[in-house]
């Protein structure tokens, strides 16, 4: 297998989690971060420092760019020549989102429709990009499916998505991209970004602080572990990949999840019992933009692109604190 796939967000927590996972396949792969500050850049940069150590350096590279400089990717991708794009780079996070919405869509929608422009400038035929399950809304209807209607975000970040997969959609119609959307749903694991819930409780538990609890305790969300979402983008992109330019076909959308529910106050007390700690909790109002449940209709991803999450919520837990643990150990070492 000699594809060469370029990943932008790259350095993140689930887009480092996949150019291992395509380097493993056999894929040559670019990666392609602006080291943002939205967290800490540092985090970043230890991801990529991991792959290099992990992977021979002449089937992986490491870009530091910005996705809304058209000069900037269209330079990268004549210098690779990608076979693919998964586009994994965005501003992620709805309470952010309500705080920053001209950045949010700035970076959201302006950085896709300059990769898609792109694209059609190098005659790039295959765009993955990774949308979220925030664009449901508030949606009555559970499990949410592909076909149900996203007209009604309810926050900056759920309508940059929704734009962006409208992009996805308008850019294949016009030219020969086949274009795959992924609908992630509350990704978690090993290197999940420190402002998430499950890390940010986690550490708080540990090191018994209080952690805020948004609400009665009883909006649920469907967690997916982060290898079983990485599964899910490497089918995508072998469907994607095996899909003629000449496709009736040329877009399509696939929700990514467990199909499996967890109320908030249940997550806490998976936490409380794998850590071995009980939690110290504050109660607050729920926040504005937040969703009162997510839930995934996963049979047309089961059907179409074999995908089948493995991990459940339980076992994608003990990985995590198992991981925070060995991080814990290797930081007093280092100190």
């Amino acid at each position: 297998m000699h594809e060469k796939i370029l990943v932008t967000g790259g350095a993140g927590f689930i887009g480092s989690h996949l150019c291992e996972r395509l380097l493993a396949d056999g894929y040559q792969v670019a990666s392609v971060d602006n080291f943002n500050d939205h967290y800490d850049p540092q985090i970043k940069r230890e991801n990529i420092d991991t792959i290099q150590h992990r992977f021979n350096s002449g089937y992986f590279r490491s870009y530091e760019a910005d996705i809304r400089s058209l000069e900037d990717v269209l330079f990268l991708l004549e210098l690779e020549k990608p076979d693919a794009i998964i586009h994994l780079a965005a501003l992620a996070g709805v309470r952010p989102s309500i705080e920053k919405p001209e950045l949010y869509m700035d970076v959201n929608i302006c950085g896709t429709q300059t990769l898609l422009s792109a694209c059609v400038k190098k005659n790039i035929g295959h765009f993955v990009f990774a949308s979220s399950s925030s664009v449901y809304g508030n949606n009555s209807k559970v499990p949410f499916a592909e076909s149900d209607g996203v007209e009604s975000p309810i926050s900056p970040y759920a309508a940059s998505k929704k734009a962006g997969e409208l992009l996805c959609h308008t850019y294949s119609h016009l030219y020969p991209i086949q274009t795959s959307c992924l609908r992630f749903f509350t990704v978690y694991g090993p290197r999940q970004r420190p402002d998430l819930a499950i890390h940010a409780f986690s550490k708080k538990i540990m090191e018994g602080k209080e952690i805020c609890l948004f609400g009665d305790g009883g909006t649920q969300r469907d967690y997916t572990y982060i290898d079983d979402i990485i599964d899910g983008v490497r089918k995508a992109l072998i469907h994607n990949l095996s899909a003629s330019e000449t496709a009736a076909k040329r877009y399509d959308i696939f929700n990514l999840g467990e199909s499996r529910v967890i109320s908030l106050g249940e997550m806490v007390a998976c936490l409380e019992k794998v850590i071995g700690k009980k939690a110290l909790i504050k109660r607050v109002p729920m926040a504005a933009g937040d969703v009162v449940c997510t839930y995934a209709d996963i049979s047309k991803s089961r059907q179409i692109l074999k995908y089948s999450p493995q991990t459940s919520f339980e076992e994608g837990v003990i990985h995590f604190i198992e991981w925070m643990r060995r991080k814990e150990v290797a930081i007093l070492k280092a100190s």
